[in-house]
């Protein structure tokens, strides 16, 4: 998108207000912030280049253990005794501030935005204690807000081969947004509230009320997919065939026919007792998380369960594959890593807990091809997360609650908020000078 980025310099002088002066002698308190990114190259280096966390600081400092991460979203594998999972859990949770480091603090001094900027008169200033900016952090940057929307947007997808972005928001529309001008370039109401939007190739998927709209993008072709009882909470595509997470708990698939370019029903996956509102799909397995507080695992070849998990007290809101973990969110107010046993089985191996209940989880890398987990909650913010070691590295603030996230194209990736607000978001190749070193 053509979109204008000036909201960095501000954000950085918000920043720079509550991280602690730094003379020579608290400099070198200081944990070498490249050292910590594994890429420091001045010798000597006026920073701490050790494990030990600097006196005042309580919780480790230590180097984030990052992924073996080739990309590749795989899903949970069973560990032999060479394979890189077996030693993979215990690097989880390694790194973590402890909420102590110098973003840490910045972030719990300024966790609200400030509402007379937002609404343009804030006669403060600088002096103001609230932040003036949508976000507090590194590597990353604001670009601009999408607006249209009347109600909380439920998905954002980039179909392959169009130079548009489609949104689908609970005030029953789909909006239409040109991606070099950024402007909206149409709209249409689909006569029920959305519950759900993915793009798959050219298609586009918008999941309503008893039914499922179908776009292709590219050759114009609209089908509507009937078979739903209640919301379309969730969708997600493995194996050719398109799966809907519905309000009765039953999870319905379609088939797609290449030669006819449409889709026929499949299969109907039955066990959840509540709404299934988040899927994913990773080796071989569909993995789905519903209202009833389970993790149901299923097999693409047979649409069998093979395991449920019953280790969330909550709504498990979204499900995540990265490299051979499972990763997934709750209402609980927590986010639990699953490993592969020997037999096959998942089992828990690392729970990080939030204030806040968890909305939605997206991984992604960021400039420097890191993983990075973006943690949407209940607050009406995103944390955004070193994988796997959890630590902190920045956050984005939002009217309401966020409820989508999508990745696009050249470090670009999109929120959608409560209050019905696209915000566009860009991973930068240098880090903006704020004071951690």
């Amino acid at each position: 998108m053509d979109l204008d980025n000036g909201d960095r310099d501000g954000n950085r002088k918000v920043y720079q207000r509550f991280v602690p002066a730094s003379g020579a002698a608290g400099r070198q308190q200081k944990v070498c912030y490249h050292w910590l990114a594994g890429r420091c190259n001045r010798f000597p280096c006026q920073f701490l280049h050790s494990d030990q966390a600097p006196t005042g600081i309580n919780g480790s400092s230590k180097r984030a253990q990052h992924f073996p991460d080739d990309g590749n979203f795989q899903g949970p594998v069973r560990r032999g005794p060479n394979s890189v999972g077996q030693a993979g859990p215990s690097k989880w949770g390694r790194g973590r501030g402890g909420g102590s480091t110098g973003l840490t603090q910045a972030l719990r001094k300024t966790e609200k935005v400030c509402n007379y900027w937002v609404g343009g008169h804030c006669t403060y200033g600088e002096r103001c204690r609230y932040l003036h900016s949508w976000f507090v952090g590194e590597s990353f940057t604001f670009l601009t807000s999408l607006e249209g929307h009347q109600k909380a947007i439920s998905g954002i997808a980039l179909p392959s081969g169009s130079d548009k972005l489609y949104s689908g928001s609970k005030d029953e529309s789909v909006r239409v947004w040109d991606c070099q001008s950024g402007r909206c370039a149409g709209a249409f109401n689909l006569g029920g509230e959305i519950g759900c939007m993915i793009s798959e190739g050219p298609w586009v998927f918008v999941g309503i009320p008893n039914s499922i709209k179908a776009w292709n993008t590219q050759i114009n072709t609209e089908l509507s997919l009937t078979g739903p009882a209640g919301q379309v909470y969730s969708m997600i595509v493995g194996n050719e065939m398109l799966f809907a997470g519905v309000q009765d708990g039953s999870i319905l698939a379609w088939k797609f026919i290449a030669a006819t370019n449409c889709f026929e029903p499949a299969a109907s996956l039955n066990g959840h007792n509540l709404a299934v509102v988040s899927m994913i799909v990773g080796t071989n397995r569909l993995y789905s998380g519903s209202m009833d507080t389970t993790i149901k695992v299923w097999d693409l070849a047979t649409l069998q369960c093979l395991q449920t998990l019953t280790d969330h007290t909550s709504v498990v809101m979204s499900v995540l594959c990265w490299d051979q973990f499972l990763v997934s969110a709750s209402l609980d107010q927590t986010i639990k890593v699953w490993a592969a046993t020997e037999t096959g089985n998942l089992e828990v191996t690392f729970t990080h807990s939030e204030e806040h209940g968890v909305l939605t989880l997206c991984g992604m890398h960021d400039a420097q091809a890191k993983p990075v987990l973006l943690c949407a909650c209940n607050d009406n913010s995103v944390r955004l997360y070193d994988l796997p070691s959890f630590a902190e590295r920045g956050k984005l603030f939002s009217k309401e609650e966020v409820r989508a996230i999508q990745i696009g194209p050249g470090g670009l990736f999109f929120t959608g908020d409560g209050a019905g607000q696209v915000k566009v978001w860009k991973w930068i190749e240098q880090a903006n000078n704020i004071g951690l070193e």
